[in-house]
């Protein structure tokens, strides 16, 4: 569903609840002043090494990690991962790391969205919850959603400083920068799997086999 169709929408709502079609600014204000003022719920005590307590439930979660000084190492820290496990090196990857040298490191990839064909899709993160070892993707013309739901392998690009203890962090982190969220919000926690055929576990299934995280510290 697009933007201007979700709107469509909520206008008709509003006129049949007898309101204007859109929210006016009073109606806004007391929106926000209520989000702010909510105290939060019980959370889990998430201490010490954020970056640590990530890599633990990460793994757990059966995705593997690198770690990288600077973004300008990430090309040759994907190649290497893709070399290693005798995976293909052509894909996609988001339009907003178009930048990087990644033809410089054997890496055949498009700044586009996914396509059936892609092997790999290489994407960034605009979080990342310790708690959970989660990953948390926004939707955008630069950051496609399907580089991360379509290729067999993924690989996440995460600076560590973009990590969250929780994923209450991760939305007031959101509500701070976005205002607004995007048209989907991705939570991405290892590989697609589903047990749903006699309580076996298939990994990929309704999505990527593997999910690889280059944790930059620069």
């Amino acid at each position: 569903m697009s933007e201007t169709s979700r709107d469509r929408i909520l206008a008709r709502i509003r006129r049949a609840q007898g309101r204007s079609a859109s929210a006016a600014q009073h109606e806004l204000s007391a929106a926000e002043t209520w989000i702010n003022a909510r105290q939060r719920g019980p959370l889990p005590l998430v201490a010490g090494d954020l970056l640590a307590h990530f890599r633990a439930q990460a793994e757990a979660m059966q995705s593997t990690l690198d770690e990288v000084a600077h973004m300008a190492d990430v090309p040759s820290a994907a190649a290497h991962y893709l070399q290693s496990n005798g995976l293909s090196v052509s894909g996609c990857v988001w339009p907003a790391l178009a930048d990087h040298d990644w033809m410089g490191a054997g890496l055949a990839l498009e700044a586009r969205a996914a396509r059936d064909a892609d092997a790999i899709g290489i994407t960034g993160a605009f979080a990342a919850i310790a708690e959970t070892g989660t990953l948390m993707l926004l939707s955008g013309p630069a950051t496609p959603a399907s580089a991360s739901l379509l290729p067999e392998t993924h690989i996440a690009v995460v600076p560590v400083h973009r990590i969250v203890p929780r994923m209450e962090d991760a939305w007031a982190l959101l509500r701070a920068e976005c205002g607004m969220p995007p048209r989907a919000v991705n939570f991405i926690s290892g590989p697609s799997r589903t047990a749903d055929i006699e309580q076996t576990i298939v990994i990929g299934a309704h999505g990527p086999c593997r999910v690889h995280i280059i944790l930059v510290r620069g």
